[in-house]
Protein backbone atom coordinates (compact mmCIF):
# COMPACT_ATOMS: atom_id res chain seq x y z
CA UNK A 1 0.00 0.00 0.00
CA UNK A 2 2.92 2.35 0.67
CA UNK A 3 3.95 2.44 -2.98
CA UNK A 4 0.41 3.25 -4.08
CA UNK A 5 0.18 6.09 -1.55
CA UNK A 6 3.59 7.31 -2.69
CA UNK A 7 2.27 7.50 -6.25
CA UNK A 8 -0.78 9.44 -5.03
CA UNK A 9 1.41 11.93 -3.17
CA UNK A 10 3.87 12.25 -6.03
CA UNK A 11 1.14 12.91 -8.59
CA UNK A 12 -0.47 15.40 -6.22
CA UNK A 13 2.81 17.32 -6.00
CA UNK A 14 3.39 17.22 -9.76
CA UNK A 15 -0.12 18.41 -10.57
CA UNK A 16 -0.35 21.04 -7.86
CA UNK A 17 3.08 22.58 -8.41
CA UNK A 18 3.11 22.22 -12.20
CA UNK A 19 -0.46 23.31 -12.88
CA UNK A 20 -0.30 25.77 -10.01
CA UNK A 21 2.65 27.47 -11.68
CA UNK A 22 0.74 27.62 -14.97
CA UNK A 23 -2.09 29.40 -13.16
CA UNK A 24 0.13 31.71 -11.11
CA UNK A 25 2.17 32.77 -14.15
CA UNK A 26 -0.90 33.01 -16.41
CA UNK A 27 0.72 30.60 -18.82
CA UNK A 28 -0.15 31.34 -22.43
CA UNK A 29 1.44 30.93 -25.84
CA UNK A 30 1.98 34.69 -26.10
CA UNK A 31 3.92 34.84 -22.83
CA UNK A 32 7.35 33.28 -23.25
CA UNK A 33 8.39 33.79 -19.64
CA UNK A 34 5.31 31.99 -18.31
CA UNK A 35 5.81 29.09 -20.74
CA UNK A 36 9.41 28.63 -19.63
CA UNK A 37 8.45 28.99 -15.98
CA UNK A 38 5.73 26.37 -16.29
CA UNK A 39 8.02 23.96 -18.12
CA UNK A 40 10.67 24.32 -15.42
CA UNK A 41 8.07 23.82 -12.68
CA UNK A 42 6.91 20.49 -14.10
CA UNK A 43 10.49 19.31 -14.60
CA UNK A 44 11.63 20.28 -11.11
CA UNK A 45 8.54 18.66 -9.59
CA UNK A 46 9.54 15.36 -11.18
CA UNK A 47 13.13 15.73 -9.98
CA UNK A 48 11.99 16.46 -6.44
CA UNK A 49 9.62 13.51 -6.34
CA UNK A 50 12.10 11.15 -8.01
CA UNK A 51 14.47 11.60 -5.10
CA UNK A 52 11.66 11.61 -2.54
CA UNK A 53 9.56 8.57 -3.46
CA UNK A 54 11.72 6.91 -6.11
CA UNK A 55 12.97 4.38 -3.61
CA UNK A 56 9.41 3.51 -2.58
CA UNK A 57 7.43 3.27 -5.80
CA UNK A 58 9.85 4.14 -8.59
CA UNK A 59 8.14 7.52 -8.93
CA UNK A 60 6.04 6.90 -12.03
CA UNK A 61 3.41 9.56 -11.13
CA UNK A 62 2.10 9.11 -14.67
CA UNK A 63 -0.15 6.35 -16.10
CA UNK A 64 1.74 6.45 -19.41
CA UNK A 65 4.98 5.62 -17.60
CA UNK A 66 3.31 2.86 -15.60
CA UNK A 67 1.95 1.36 -18.83
CA UNK A 68 5.37 1.54 -20.46
CA UNK A 69 7.01 -0.09 -17.44
CA UNK A 70 4.36 -2.83 -17.38
CA UNK A 71 4.70 -3.58 -21.10
CA UNK A 72 8.46 -3.73 -20.60
CA UNK A 73 7.95 -6.51 -18.09
CA UNK A 74 9.13 -4.56 -15.07
CA UNK A 75 5.89 -4.61 -13.06
CA UNK A 76 2.74 -6.70 -12.68
CA UNK A 77 -0.64 -5.90 -14.18
CA UNK A 78 -2.06 -5.50 -10.67
CA UNK A 79 0.53 -2.90 -9.67
CA UNK A 80 0.12 -1.11 -13.00
CA UNK A 81 -3.64 -0.83 -12.48
CA UNK A 82 -3.39 0.38 -8.89
CA UNK A 83 -0.62 2.83 -9.79
CA UNK A 84 -2.90 4.39 -12.41
CA UNK A 85 -5.85 4.61 -10.02
CA UNK A 86 -3.87 6.27 -7.26
CA UNK A 87 -2.17 8.62 -9.73
CA UNK A 88 -5.54 9.87 -10.96
CA UNK A 89 -6.76 10.29 -7.37
CA UNK A 90 -3.65 12.32 -6.54
CA UNK A 91 -4.19 14.59 -9.54
CA UNK A 92 -7.86 15.11 -8.66
CA UNK A 93 -7.00 16.02 -5.07
CA UNK A 94 -4.40 18.51 -6.29
CA UNK A 95 -6.97 20.03 -8.64
CA UNK A 96 -9.46 20.34 -5.78
CA UNK A 97 -6.94 22.37 -3.77
CA UNK A 98 -5.97 24.48 -6.79
CA UNK A 99 -9.63 25.13 -7.62
CA UNK A 100 -10.33 26.17 -4.03
CA UNK A 101 -7.45 28.64 -4.16
CA UNK A 102 -8.47 30.23 -7.46
CA UNK A 103 -12.23 30.20 -6.79
CA UNK A 104 -11.80 32.29 -3.65
CA UNK A 105 -10.08 35.11 -5.56
CA UNK A 106 -12.58 37.85 -6.45
CA UNK A 107 -12.97 38.91 -10.07
CA UNK A 108 -10.58 37.45 -12.62
CA UNK A 109 -8.11 35.31 -10.63
CA UNK A 110 -4.59 36.34 -11.60
CA UNK A 111 -5.84 37.10 -15.14
CA UNK A 112 -4.86 33.53 -15.96
CA UNK A 113 -5.78 31.83 -19.22
CA UNK A 114 -6.52 28.72 -17.16
CA UNK A 115 -7.74 28.39 -13.59
CA UNK A 116 -6.67 24.77 -13.24
CA UNK A 117 -3.76 24.22 -15.63
CA UNK A 118 -6.00 22.07 -17.82
CA UNK A 119 -4.97 20.91 -21.29
CA UNK A 120 -6.68 21.80 -24.58
CA UNK A 121 -5.84 21.40 -28.26
CA UNK A 122 -4.91 24.77 -29.75
CA UNK A 123 -4.94 23.53 -33.35
CA UNK A 124 -7.53 20.77 -33.35
CA UNK A 125 -7.71 17.27 -31.89
CA UNK A 126 -5.75 15.62 -34.71
CA UNK A 127 -2.82 17.94 -34.16
CA UNK A 128 -3.12 17.50 -30.40
CA UNK A 129 -3.22 13.72 -30.61
CA UNK A 130 -0.09 13.60 -32.78
CA UNK A 131 1.74 15.97 -30.45
CA UNK A 132 0.82 13.98 -27.34
CA UNK A 133 1.76 10.62 -28.88
CA UNK A 134 5.15 11.83 -30.11
CA UNK A 135 6.09 13.75 -26.96
CA UNK A 136 4.97 10.96 -24.64
CA UNK A 137 6.88 8.39 -26.65
CA UNK A 138 10.06 10.43 -26.29
CA UNK A 139 9.48 11.12 -22.60
CA UNK A 140 8.68 7.52 -21.60
CA UNK A 141 11.62 6.30 -23.69
CA UNK A 142 13.90 8.49 -21.57
CA UNK A 143 12.32 7.04 -18.43
CA UNK A 144 12.73 3.44 -19.57
CA UNK A 145 16.29 4.01 -20.69
CA UNK A 146 17.56 5.93 -17.68
CA UNK A 147 15.95 3.53 -15.18
CA UNK A 148 17.10 0.34 -16.88
CA UNK A 149 18.85 -1.89 -14.33
CA UNK A 150 21.84 -2.56 -16.61
CA UNK A 151 22.00 0.38 -19.00
CA UNK A 152 20.38 3.12 -16.94
CA UNK A 153 21.71 6.30 -15.39
CA UNK A 154 21.53 5.11 -11.79
CA UNK A 155 21.12 7.93 -9.28
CA UNK A 156 21.13 10.48 -12.10
CA UNK A 157 17.95 9.05 -13.64
CA UNK A 158 15.66 11.45 -11.77
CA UNK A 159 17.63 14.46 -12.98
CA UNK A 160 17.66 13.26 -16.59
CA UNK A 161 13.92 12.58 -16.52
CA UNK A 162 13.10 15.97 -15.00
CA UNK A 163 15.24 17.85 -17.51
CA UNK A 164 13.70 15.96 -20.40
CA UNK A 165 10.23 16.88 -19.13
CA UNK A 166 11.21 20.55 -19.25
CA UNK A 167 12.14 20.15 -22.93
CA UNK A 168 8.94 18.24 -23.62
CA UNK A 169 6.89 21.09 -22.15
CA UNK A 170 8.78 23.75 -24.08
CA UNK A 171 7.77 22.00 -27.30
CA UNK A 172 4.22 21.05 -26.39
CA UNK A 173 2.74 23.94 -24.43
CA UNK A 174 1.91 25.92 -27.57
CA UNK A 175 -0.02 23.01 -29.08
CA UNK A 176 -1.72 21.24 -26.16
CA UNK A 177 -0.49 22.80 -22.94
CA UNK A 178 1.59 19.59 -22.71
CA UNK A 179 0.10 16.64 -20.93
CA UNK A 180 2.08 13.43 -21.64
CA UNK A 181 0.29 12.30 -18.48
CA UNK A 182 -3.40 11.27 -18.38
CA UNK A 183 -3.69 11.77 -14.60
CA UNK A 184 -2.33 15.30 -14.79
CA UNK A 185 -4.97 16.09 -17.43
CA UNK A 186 -7.98 14.34 -15.89
CA UNK A 187 -7.82 16.18 -12.56
CA UNK A 188 -7.77 19.76 -13.91
CA UNK A 189 -10.27 19.00 -16.70
CA UNK A 190 -12.92 17.95 -14.17
CA UNK A 191 -12.87 21.48 -12.74
CA UNK A 192 -12.07 23.45 -15.89
CA UNK A 193 -14.88 21.87 -17.91
CA UNK A 194 -15.62 23.12 -21.44
CA UNK A 195 -13.01 22.38 -24.08
CA UNK A 196 -10.67 20.72 -21.59
CA UNK A 197 -13.28 18.16 -20.62
CA UNK A 198 -14.56 17.66 -24.18
CA UNK A 199 -11.05 16.90 -25.40
CA UNK A 200 -9.92 14.87 -22.39
CA UNK A 201 -9.86 11.70 -24.49
CA UNK A 202 -6.93 13.15 -26.47
CA UNK A 203 -4.90 13.43 -23.29
CA UNK A 204 -5.74 9.89 -22.24
CA UNK A 205 -5.38 8.08 -25.55
CA UNK A 206 -2.35 10.04 -26.79
CA UNK A 207 -0.09 9.50 -23.76
CA UNK A 208 -1.10 5.85 -23.35
CA UNK A 209 -0.32 5.13 -27.01
CA UNK A 210 2.97 6.98 -26.57
CA UNK A 211 3.83 4.93 -23.50
CA UNK A 212 3.15 1.70 -25.38
CA UNK A 213 5.26 2.81 -28.35
CA UNK A 214 8.13 3.76 -26.05
CA UNK A 215 8.14 0.28 -24.50
CA UNK A 216 8.25 -1.26 -27.97
CA UNK A 217 11.14 0.96 -29.04
CA UNK A 218 13.09 0.22 -25.87
CA UNK A 219 12.60 -3.51 -26.34
CA UNK A 220 14.23 -3.14 -29.77
CA UNK A 221 17.15 -0.88 -28.91
CA UNK A 222 17.63 -1.82 -25.26
CA UNK A 223 17.47 -5.59 -25.64
CA UNK A 224 20.60 -7.64 -24.98
CA UNK A 225 19.78 -9.69 -28.06
CA UNK A 226 21.74 -8.80 -31.20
Amino acid sequence: MKKYLAELIGTFVLTFLGCGTAVALACGTDNTASVVGTAVAFGLSVVAMAYTIGGISGCHINPAISLGVFLSGRMSAKDCGFYMIFQVIGAILASVVLWCITSTVAGDPLSSTTLTGANACSYGVTNGLIVEIVLTTLFVLVVLGTTDAKKGAGNFAGLAIGLSLILIHLVGIRFTGTSVNPARSIGPALFQGGQALNEIWVFIVGPLVGGALASLIWKVIGSDEK
